[in-house]
Parts: structure tokens; sequence; C-alpha cells
């Protein structure tokens, strides 16, 4: 039996906030609690109302308060829950996947208004680096008619991936496949690719929870050589895309004139760049010529 006192949501809050004051704003530690109790009730079936002043069953509150330790360690909610929100799905994560970000919805839309407007028929998309699977599933859930692949070189990543995609109810071929050392040959119409960007003369920037619990091997890249992953892309475009296909790319902030140089180098055309909801220079699209 729990020893916790029974408490409504309102009485919950306030010791979140106690508890978190110095780490997080007021309204972020509304949003983790809120997370935590939406996973939680979902798991022992407990219907919450809005109604602030109902009593939570002590199970419910138990398990809402072990996050707490976990919160002011840093540790992303995320990665507590084993879950995220994307492009209006839920997905599975872990140590192994990045979290998804609101920057790369944007990026998904990008390519969902642009291919909305083209006859989908036999369409073939791959999506580069997959992780989570979140880009893919997302596509897939909304273009349920194209041919949907995703490449990882991690095998935990694609684990995570496939579950997604049976969670989520989509069909997406995943494959085992290092781009750097590409031994796949797929022929596709689309490619979409968040691949590792954040320079190491960047780390000083980034928060703690970032560092110390998402993987490396997703974020990072040396700064002699942080196109790396864009010039293995293009290169594999230049190879598997279709003629005029297109080629999607999430990028790095202060890199964007180095990465349309890049693509003008290989002979990609239509290169537009896109901002973020930041203003940041954060998306790339281009064709193949």
């Amino acid at each position: 039996m729990s020893n916790f006192a029974i408490m409504n949501k309102t009485q919950l809050n306030q010791l979140f906030q106690q508890e978190l004051d110095l780490l997080y704003t007021t309204s972020e530690v509304k949003i983790l609690l809120s997370l935590t109790l939406e996973k939680h009730s979902k798991e022992l079936d407990i219907k919450l109302v809005n109604e602030n002043y109902i009593e939570l069953s002590v199970s419910l509150i138990d398990r809402c308060k072990k996050v707490l330790p976990e919160l002011k360690n840093h540790q992303p909610i995320q990665y507590i829950l084993n879950q995220a929100h994307f492009f209006g799905l839920v997905f599975q994560v872990n140590e192994h996947v990045l979290i998804p970000r609101p920057e790369t919805e944007e990026l998904v839309f990008w390519v969902l208004k642009d291919l909305k407007a083209k006859s989908l028929e036999n369409v073939k998309l791959l999506d580069i680096g997959t992780g989570s699977g979140c880009i893919a599933i997302s596509l897939k859930k909304n273009l349920p008619s194209v041919q949907m692949s995703a490449i990882d070189v991690s095998d935990k990543a694609l684990e995570v991936a496939t579950l997604n995609a049976l969670i989520n109810k989509v069909d997406v071929n995943f494959i085992k496949d290092d781009i750097l050392n590409s031994k796949s040959n797929l022929e596709c119409d689309v490619i979409v690719s968040n691949p590792p960007y954040v320079r190491r003369l960047e780390i000083k920037e980034m928060q703690k929870n970032v560092l110390d619990f998402e993987p490396h091997l997703a974020l990072f890249v040396e700064d002699d050589d942080s196109l790396l992953f864009y010039r293995a892309i293009a290169e594999f475009a230049s190879k598997n895309l279709s003629k005029n296909g297109i080629l999607f790319l999430e990028i790095n902030e202060f890199l964007a004139k180095q990465t349309v140089d890049l693509l003008k180098d290989k002979l990609f055309k239509d290169i537009e760049v896109q901002k973020d909801m930041q203003g940041k220079d954060r998306m790339i699209r281009a064709r193949k010529s």
C-alpha cells in the first residue's frame, strides 16, 4: 500500500512546482505533469476529467511522483515515459533514438504540402537516418498510397522504429544501412532526412538533458567535416533519385549557405531554404537535375 496522501490535480501540480521550481518554469512544470498524467491514466484505464479538484487514485499519484527524481536529474520526460508526441501521433522512444522535435514536424508538413499537390500513384519515399521512425511513419500515415522505406545504421533504432510502425498501423520498409558507406540500391522519388548536424563547437550551447541522455551518434558531427552526412546523402540521392526527384533536408541553421553550395556542386537545382517557426534556416528542398 502506498503511503502517499490522496491529492487532486491542483495539489499534485503544486507539489510538482515545489519540487521542480529550480529547474523548470511554471508552464514547463504544467506540461511535464500533464504528459505524466496522460501516460499513466491511460495505463491504469482512468478517465481524467478537467475538474482540478477531483481526487486522483493512490496508484496514479504514486506513478506520477516517481518521475520527480529523474526530472531533477535532467532526464527528458519523453525518455522517462518512453513516449513522445509527433505530428498528432504517439511514438515509443528510448536512449537509442532522438526525441522528435517540433522543427522536424515542420519538415514533414513541408513534404506533405508539396506532395499532396501531385499524383502519388507508385511514388516511392525514403527516410534516411530514421531513428524512431517519426518522419517515415508520419508521412505514410498521411500519404497511405506511397511506398515508404527508411534506413538507419543502428539496430536498436530500427527496433524502435519497427515497433512504432506497428503501434501506428502503417507499413514501412525498414532497412539497416550506413549512409556513409551505403550498400543499398533504392530507387525513390523523394528522399527526406534529418541527419546529424550539430558541430562539437556548439556543445557549450546545448542543455544538459540533451547532452547527457540523447544518442550522440544521431546528433554530432566533427567541426572539420560538418557536412559529412549531407555530402553522403547528396551523392546517394544523385544515384538513386528518379528524374526530377526531390530531396528534403533538415539542416544546421548556421550552415545553410554551405549546404546550398554543396547541393549546387552535386548538380541539384531549384534549391529552396525554409525557415522554421523561430525564424531559423532549418530546411532545404532541392530537385535532382
